[in-house]
Parts: structure tokens; sequence; C-alpha cells
């Protein structure tokens, strides 16, 4: 019931987030403005993502990570609802900022939360049925997203997912744990500190930003190069685009399963797999192609992931909100630059060149997280 709960939280805060693709052009007719303009509503809940997310893991550490997890919720649905009655261009920026301020504090604190309750051995399962729920929300928002906004209002879509949010923060308060509190009574800035001297975190952390540069850094342009391959409309890219967030659930099923039967070759063979769907997506025109390359990319990319994070969290058990704060500002600084070196690629040589590199870039990750987790070769 525990992951149950949390998986559908950040189902719907993730998607909160992703379902602002499709509703840019209905927001800036609304509010008379233009798409560069209106599309600050998306900066506005990034930005405040990135600091806050490095705030909120070192006080889930200090003060139980189920509190914090409790406070977000309810921050993130009430904003949610208010971007949907937003009056004025302004006040839109305030509530989506604030709405980004508090889904921070979700994401990385659920993984330290779960790390903090689950034993070695359904660790990694559980962390992946998390991230298989959450990537699926954000997969799935455009087509959620396009279908509110094409029958009815953007302002549909903000207060739908509050009004989900909001039902599943009753949830949260009667099913999450507060959680244990550290014993290090520090500063945010000692917490720091603290886990970035553990040996090997910092390389841990780089590598989730090359991994973010990759997935996140492509998959920003995901529905631009679906629609410019296949003219299909928008809600039928949102589903093809979908089958990232199903290949991410799958995963999650999976992974305890081959994980154990691989062993040590379960990192290379999924960073392989990853690069050789990504490949696809280069040479796919067809939806069904297309399907299958964003489903296998979103099972490659949960096997790296939540690998990552169980390495990062290994390193400080004691600062597993830390950790995963580090993580998560990794992925997150990894997914903006990727989308700012990938924009410039897809201006110059058009969307379909972006998924050449991110395939390399999965491939070295997968091979740099093997050495950085400690999975030894083995033996004859």
């Amino acid at each position: 019931m525990l992951l149950f709960t949390l998986g559908f939280l950040a189902f719907w805060a993730n998607g909160d987030n992703y379902a602002a693709a499709p509703l840019l052009v209905s927001i800036a007719g609304d509010l008379n403005l233009e798409i560069s303009r209106a599309a600050l509503s998306v900066t506005s809940y990034m930005m405040t993502f990135g600091v806050f997310t490095l705030l909120f893991g070192p006080l889930g550490d200090r003060f139980g990570r189920g509190r914090i997890i409790k406070a977000a919720a309810f921050g993130t649905a009430i904003f949610s609802i208010l971007g949907g009655f937003a009056f004025n261009f302004p006040s839109l920026l305030v509530f989506r900022g604030f709405n980004g301020a508090f889904a921070a504090g979700i994401f990385p604190v659920t993984m330290a939360l779960i790390g903090e309750r689950f034993s070695d051995d359904k660790r990694q399962g559980a962390i992946a049925q998390v991230m298989g729920m959450m990537f699926l929300g954000g997969a799935s928002a455009t087509a959620i997203g396009g279908v509110i906004a094409h029958y009815g209002s953007w302002r549909g879509v903000y207060i739908l997912y509050g009004i989900a949010e909001l039902v599943l923060a009753v949830v949260v308060l009667k099913i999450v744990p507060s959680g244990s509190r550290s014993p290090q009574r520090g500063s945010v800035l000692e917490s720091y500190t603290t886990a970035l001297k553990s040996p090997g975190m910092a390389a841990i952390v780089g590598t989730i930003f090359f991994v973010g540069f990759a997935v996140f850094g492509s998959f920003s342009y995901a529905g631009h190069y679906v629609q410019s391959i296949t003219g299909l409309p928008l809600i039928t890219v949102g589903l093809i685009v979908t089958a990232f967030g199903l290949g991410a659930v799958a995963a999650s099923r999976v992974i305890p399963r081959l994980r154990m039967r691989l062993k040590s070759a379960f990192l290379p063979v999924a960073g392989v797999f990853g690069a050789l769907s990504l490949s696809s997506l280069v040479v796919a025109t067809e939806p069904v192609l297309m399907v299958l390359g964003f489903f296998g990319f979103g099972m490659a990319f949960v096997a790296l992931q939540s690998t990552l994070i169980m390495g990062a969290q290994s390193k400080v058990p004691q600062l597993r909100g830390t950790a995963m704060s580090l993580a998560s500002f990794g992925m997150f600084v990894g997914g903006a630059t990727g989308a700012a070196v990938n924009g410039m690629i897809n201006n110059a040589f058009g969307p379909a060149v972006i998924y050449a590199p991110a395939a390399v870039f999965v491939l070295l990750a997968a091979f740099a997280a093997k050495k950085l987790t400690g999975m030894k070769p083995r033996t004859a």
C-alpha cells in the first residue's frame, strides 16, 4: 500500500509538470501572450523545482522524510489547483513557481524513504516501481493534457491534477510513516559537505547528470520528433510517447529477476538495450517501431537510474535525503543542459540527430555505473 500510494503521488506530481507541453498555445491565447512568454510558466515551475530539490532532502534527514512528503503533497495539490484559477500571467507564474517548489519535496524524499523502509534485496525493485509510475505520469501527461485542453480548457488540466494530488495527499497522511531522523544535526551545507566527501559520491552524481542529459535532453523533443515524422495529431503523438512510461513501469517488474539472473552483466545489458532502443528511433518511420523504441528506452532508463540511486544512498545511508537531493539535482541539471544542447542540434540538423549521441551517452553511463556501484566482474 505504501508503494502504491507513493507511486501514484509521483505519477500525478510529475505529470503536473509535463502536462504543460500541450497547453502553451491555449495559455497564450487565453492570456493574450506570445508562446515564448507563456513558456515562462514552465520555467517558473522548473527553476523553483531545481532550487528546492537541494533543500528538501536535508530537511527530510533532519525532521523525518514522511513529514516532508506529507507537507509537499498538500502544497503541490493546492498550488496546482490555484494555477487553474490564475487571473493573469503574473499570478500564473507565482502559482506554478510554488507548485514546483513543493513538488521538489516529493521525488527525492520519496526515494530516500523507500531506501530507509526496504531491505537490500527489495530496495531496487521498490525504487524502480515508484520511478516507473513517476515517469509513466510524465510520459502520459502530454496525452492527458492534450485531451483535456482539446475538449475543455488548459485550466481544467491543472485543476484535475491538483484534485488528484489532493486526494492522494489525504491518503499519504494516513499511510506514509513519518520516517526516522538522522542523528547528524548539522546545517544543510554540512550535510552536503559530508555526502560529497564520501568516496565515489561525486562520480555517481556526475554519471546521473549524463543520464539526465541523454534521457531528458532527448525526451524533451520526443513529441516534436514523432509529429515531424508521422504528421499525427498531438493526442496520438502523446500516446506513442507514453510507451516510454509503460517501459519504465515494465522495468520495475522485471529488474529484480533480471539482476539476479544477469549478475555483473545486468548494467552492460541494460546499456546496450537502451542504446539500441534509442538508435532505432533514428531510423524509425512507423508508429509501431517508435512505440517499441520508446518502450525499450524507458526500461533501460529505469534500470540505470534505480541502480545509480541505490549506489548514491549506499554511500551515506544516514543522509539518504541529502544523497537523493544531489541525485535529483544532477538529473535535473543534466536534463536542462541536454535540452539546451539538443535545441541547437535540432535547429541545425533536425530532431532525428538528437538520439544518436544520446544512445552513446546511455551506453557509456551503463559501464560507468557498473564500476561506480561496485559490481565486480564474474569469474569463470
